[in-house]
């Protein structure tokens, strides 16, 4: 009997190059779409707990409650489907980026930049941790994309923050790093959720101790950013009145 690694398609009539290239120019029925997500989702916390080598289509497959078979009918293989895993979390970590482009207010943009990124961190910890993953072996199968798209959002962010230089509203800083840092202390709270809940004597993190981390983190950042000489105002703004809990 013939075997398949998990990185090689089904060598089947859905799988051929006619079958592909038919399905290319059909649009996703709305069940093929829930189906994908369901995969997806399952194949992201394979990914975050055993890494891409370690992950087994099989595995995942059960868990999503099909057939290997029928899983790669969605994905032709396990790179295909890491590669659309990472796909997805990098696009919603660039939809946040996009927050520091708007209007002219460096401390409202910078609290919901923040604020959006521990929300990403809180609700997807394990797309987080495959993204971790990834980038700490080197990136070698995602790095292209990473510098594709990472690098002209983060070339973007850097000029929103030279714009607020030059308007006399923040204090000049390596903006780079200053990113670099953001994203670090942010992820944290996803890759390091279990160890902080442990410290903090709970079972897991809450929603107040992200809005803890999340004002704490904006105040350092913006009294680092405070203008040497006089401003039009002070940079930090006050922190917005909390709702109460329904």
């Amino acid at each position: 009997m013939a075997t398949f690694s998990d990185n090689s398609p089904v060598n089947s009539p859905i799988n051929s190059p006619a079958s592909q290239a038919r399905s290319a120019t059909r649009k996703p029925t709305a069940a093929r779409l829930r189906k994908e997500q369901h995969i997806l989702q399952m194949a992201e916390l394979h990914f975050a707990q055993y890494g891409f080598e370690g992950a087994s289509l099989d595995l995942m497959a059960q868990d999503a409650g099909i057939s290997r078979h029928n899983l790669l009918y969605y994905f032709a293989s396990k790179e295909e489907l890491y590669l659309r895993v990472l796909g997805d979390v990098l696009t919603q970590w660039l939809a946040g980026m996009s927050d520091l482009l708007r209007g002219d207010d460096p401390a409202q943009a910078l609290r919901t930049y923040i604020r959006a990124k521990l929300q990403s961190s809180r609700e997807r910890p394990h797309g987080s941790k495959v993204f971790t993953r990834e980038v700490m072996a080197g990136a070698p199968r995602f790095g292209d994309a990473i510098l594709s798209r990472v690098g002209p959002a983060l070339a973007a962010d850097t000029q929103a923050f030279e714009r607020w230089v030059a308007q006399g509203k923040i204090a000049r800083v390596d903006f780079t790093h200053l990113m670099f840092i953001l994203w670090s202390v942010t992820q944290a709270y996803a890759d390091q959720q279990a160890q902080f809940a442990l410290l903090l004597g709970q079972d897991a993190l809450t929603a107040q101790d992200y809005d803890t981390a999340a004002e704490l983190i904006y105040r350092l950042v913006v009294r680092g950013l405070q203008p040497d000489g006089p401003a039009e105002g002070p940079l930090l703004a006050p922190a917005p009145a909390r709702q109460a809990p329904c």
